[in-house]
């Protein structure tokens, strides 16, 4: 994002020297060593995921205007795009996965639906640790023994962390079977509306786009995330507006045009329909003198 009141870090996935085949697994004390100047307190948006468990100690994450408390049993997971900060995790113990979007397909769903932040009671919490341990160990070994490297390994035992990992795990994931028409069409729509959601505000659009009428595509949204297509849409536009509005000084008429909107005032329109609050007004809240805070 462009230089603001609050400068985001793009990250771009750059893996240590050692860490093969688009995964890379550190933990909390790793990322503070790594991390001498605390650019970690600042906002970021990354282009891949981060999967971290508190195995112990205490602190404190923001994603998205969302602030979240961390204790032993936090997970958290940061997918790419969103922005978030580390704003508290100097006593924080536990593994950290990195990963890029493309390393393990077919968890559109999982992603949409899982928050960035949720507790693992004692038990799922040994389970999933013990998860990334064993992840942790033939990412190692990869490292070290090159001919012994297996990416369809590690990509398993990192599906199989986050299965342990999922609230309501193992049963939520559309990793589903290959005939899950629904999830199909779901991940379509999803890619489609991740790429397009700054021209086109319509389901018409994508379902034009996809080959499928508007009714498939709700049912299908409904059914992976419990809300409609077009409300699914509208919530992606809302987000990209509130990032744009916090985190960058491009005007209301800038947002606008950034997202596509014919002007101001129906930016405004949409904005004010979804939140109730105007834009200047939200940037006000939200921007380096609020609590950004959900």
């Amino acid at each position: 994002m462009e230089n603001g009141h609050h400068a985001v870090r793009q990250l771009r996935y750059s893996p240590a020297v050692g860490s093969p085949h688009g995964v890379e697994v550190l933990d909390f004390a790793a990322l503070r060593s790594m991390d001498t100047h605390r650019r970690r307190v600042l906002p970021q948006r990354p282009d891949f995921h981060v999967l971290a468990l508190i195995a112990s100690g205490t602190g404190a994450h923001e994603a998205d205007f969302h602030t979240h408390r961390l204790a032993e049993g936090s997970a958290v997971w940061i997918r790419p795009g969103m922005v978030h900060r580390w704003s508290a995790i100097d006593a924080c113990d536990g593994p950290l996965i990195l990963f890029r979007p493309d390393f393990l397909p077919g968890f559109s769903t999982a992603e949409a639906t899982t928050p960035a932040c949720w507790h693992l009671d004692q038990q799922r919490l040994g389970l999933a640790l013990l998860a990334a341990e064993h992840l942790g160990r033939e990412h190692d070994t990869a490292a070290r023994t090159p001919h012994l490297a297996s990416p369809a390994l590690l990509s398993h035992l990192l599906a199989a962390l986050i299965l342990r990992t999922l609230p309501d795990a193992p049963a939520r994931t559309d990793a589903a079977p290959a005939g899950n028409r629904s999830a199909d069409v779901f991940r379509a729509y999803q890619a489609a509306v991740e790429e397009h959601f700054t021209d086109w505000h319509h389901v018409a659009d994508y379902a034009r786009a996809l080959g499928y009428d508007v009714r498939t595509l709700t049912r299908a949204t409904r059914a992976a995330t419990g809300t409609g297509a077009k409300t699914f849409l509208d919530q992606r536009i809302l987000l990209e507006a509130k990032r744009l509005l916090a985190h960058t000084d491009l005007p209301v008429a800038g947002c606008a045009r950034r997202l596509g909107f014919r002007d101001a005032g129906n930016f405004t329109t949409f904005f004010r329909r979804q939140t109730a609050t105007p834009p200047a007004a939200w940037r006000t809240a939200y921007g380096p003198a609020g609590t950004r805070q959900a």
